[in-house]
C-alpha cells in the first residue's frame, strides 16, 4: 500500500493529542522543496515507538537517527528521518527529552536497522535509549565519557 500524506496525517492526528489553540499543530505536512522531507511529526518520548510503528505499517524505513542539543532551552532533540520507497516520501518524526536526563525509548525492535543509529547518537549525545541492547561506543573509544556533540562539549 503506497500511503498519501493525508492519511499519514490523519494516522499520526489520532495517535497524539490535539495541539493548543495557540501551538503550531504537532503534525505538519511541508513542503519537500524548501524543508527536504514531507512530513513532519513531533510526538511526545513515550510515544517514539508507536510512531515508528505507524510509519513501518505504512511501508517507510529508517533512514536515519540523530541528536540535537538545545541547550539554552535545556533539552535535547531526537530526530528520526524515514523514507517510503515506493512513494518516494520523506518524513521526519521529533521528539524533545529534558538535557539533565536524555532517555528515550529505543525503536531497535521495530525497525532493527535503528541499533547503529542509536548508539552513535548515544555517543556524540549522551541520550540514552531505553531498551537497547547495547551501548556500548560505537565510534568513540571505549573508555570515552564524552560527548562531542553537545554545546558544552570542550575540546
Amino acid at each position: 500500500m503506497i500511503p498519501t500524506l493525508d492519511q499519514l496525517q490523519a494516522a499520526f492526528s489520532r495517535l497524539l493529542p490535539p495541539a493548543e489553540p495557540t501551538a503550531p499543530s504537532p503534525v505538519q505536512v511541508v513542503d519537500y522543496a524548501a524543508k527536504g522531507y514531507h512530513f513532519d511529526a513531533t510526538v511526545a518520548p513515550q510515544q517514539v515507538i508507536e510512531a515508528a510503528r505507524l510509519l513501518d505499517q505504512h511501508g517507510f524505513a529508517m533512514d536515519a537517527v540523530t541528536g540535537v542539543d538545545w541547550m539554552a532551552q535545556g533539552e535535547m532533540e531526537v530526530v528520526y528521518d524515514f523514507f517510503h520507497p515506493l512513494a518516494c516520501l520523506r518524513a521526519v518524526v521529533r521528539t524533545r527529552i529534558p538535557r539533565e536526563k536524555p532517555e528515550v525509548p529505543t525503536i531497535s525492535e521495530v525497525f532493527p536497522g535503528a541499533n547503529w543509529h542509536e548508539r552513535e547518537t548515544h555517543d556524540f549525545f549522551g541520550i540514552r535509549f531505553l531498551g537497547h541492547p547495547d551501548l556500548s561506543p560505537l565510534l568513540l573509544p571505549e573508555d570515552a565519557d564524552y560527548h562531542p556533540l553537545r554545546k558544552d562539549f570542550a575540546a
